[in-house]
């Protein structure tokens, strides 16, 4: 298309330029013309001047003839006459070569309106080819993305089955080593007639626990018994049996529970006498992506809109950052617009009363980078207000009016905050933890 205005374009400055010319043109011929009349204008002055000349030598020749006066006079006469034909002449001629210079430039204008109309029509010609042309291209495209795609869908599931066929191979693998070392375990203890290795040791041990805890609920079901009858034959009173009965079996309980804690002690110990090493707990898979946004929300904004940044281990290891209120909504746009990490799409939000506060929680993720995080801002239980981020994520528009709907909390900026389960009459909101419905008979 710009290939085609450049030519429309050239046309263009050509018939002005055509035009320019044919101007110049007629405005040299108007000044010729101009030169020429006054040229005829002198000549003619001449005979005029001439004219009263003779008449005043006819004159003043008192002893000329009449003969010669009027010979005179008529030779002025013819004289005025010629000159008058031969600048009606000049005139006539100048009215031609001006309406020939017309006609010309009229032609010449012609053609140029003609030159446009072909030019405009191969325009939209070409214009339409391309069109066809970048069509079949995007459909021969997409054709092939179908395709890459459901090979890439093929690949995938195969390599799904893989795993699959893998992950269940280890886990045959791992019970069958394990029952081996058992067995093997269990034929050194019957050869040595000692005790076993430390894990064999750590089986009876939890046997035992397992055994003691049996054991002191079935001591505290034969006290609650005995209490109960003992009841029933002496005629005690009811509270004070239920509350020795409660007291048996709390003592029961916890005598469990100081057996099971001994047990685990005595579990934590090896051979000789030794603790067992800890466990080293390894870093999260997801903490280089917590340090790196961590450290571009307090470049942007300084360190304390962070009110807190965790790893999630019970949520699939999500870096999740509390922010602080009244920043909460630049840096939710600041997440979405940087190049560096590209959170465009907002896969969840939801709120929570946790007595003392509200928490709304929203999840971002980057299709580009293939991360995501956990966004959390906390409220006032009282007033609860947040900025709605609906502006930066269209998909926070419902869930924003459902938080509202069941908690009561308020999202400043949000384009329609209504409620979207319950009626506009319901009173209160039922996901608060001190909800009281208003109508018992519903």
């Amino acid at each position: 298309m710009s290939e085609d205005k450049s030519k429309e374009q050239l046309k263009k400055e050509a018939a002005e330029r055509a035009k320019e010319a044919a101007r110049r043109k007629m405005e040299q011929l108007k000044a010729e013309k101009e030169a020429a009349k006054n040229t005829e204008v002198q000549k003619e002055e001449v005979p005029v001047v001439e004219e009263p000349t003779v008449e005043n030598e006819v004159k003043q020749e008192e002893p000329a003839s009449e003969d010669e006066k009027a010979k005179a006079l008529a030779l002025a006469k013819a004289k005025a006459v010629a000159a008058a034909k031969a600048k009606a002449a000049a005139i006539a001629k100048q009215k031609a070569a001006e309406a020939s210079e017309q006609t010309e430039a009229e032609e010449s204008e012609e053609p140029s309106d003609e030159d446009k109309a072909k030019a405009l029509a191969a325009a939209k010609a070409k214009a339409v080819a391309a069109a066809k042309a970048k069509a079949a291209a995007i459909a021969k495209q997409k054709a092939a993305e179908s395709g890459e795609q459901a090979q890439a869908e093929e690949q995938e599931a195969a390599s799904d089955e893989d795993k699959a066929k893998a992950l269940a191979a280890a886990k045959a693998k791992a019970v069958a080593a394990a029952k081996a070392k058992a067995a093997a375990l269990a034929k050194q203890k019957a050869a040595e007639g000692g005790e076993g290795p430390t894990e064999g040791a750590d089986d009876e041990k939890a046997k035992a626990i397992a055994a003691a805890k049996a054991k002191a609920v079935a001591a505290a079901k034969a006290k609650a018994a005995a209490l109960a009858k003992q009841k029933a034959a002496g005629g005690e009173d009811t509270a004070g049996s239920d509350d020795e009965a409660a007291k048996a079996k709390a003592k029961a309980i916890a005598i469990a529970k100081a057996k099971a804690a001994a047990a685990a002690k005595a579990k934590g110990k090896t051979d000789g006498g030794k603790e067992a090493p800890v466990e080293e707990v390894k870093p999260s898979h997801n903490q280089s992506l917590l340090d790196e946004v961590k450290a571009l929300i307090e470049k942007e904004f300084g360190a304390d809109v962070i009110e807190e940044a965790i790893i999630n281990t019970l949520s699939k290891h999500d870096p999740t950052f509390t922010i602080e209120r009244d920043a909460y909504f630049k840096v939710a746009q600041f997440l979405k617009s940087n190049e560096q990490l590209q959170f465009t799409y907002l896969s969840g939000l939801h709120g929570t009363d946790f007595i003392e506060y509200m928490e709304v929680y929203s999840y971002i993720y980057s299709y580009e980078r293939k991360h995501g995080i956990a966004l959390k801002v906390r409220a006032d239980r009282e007033q609860p207000i947040v900025d709605s981020i609906t502006p930066i994520w269209e998909g926070a528009n419902w869930p924003e009016r459902e938080t509202y709907d069941l908690l009561g909390i308020q999202f400043e900026g949000h384009p329609k905050l209504e409620r979207i389960l319950l009626p506009d009459n319901w009173v209160g909101y039922p996901l608060r933890k001190d909800y009281v419905q208003f109508d018992e008979g519903v």
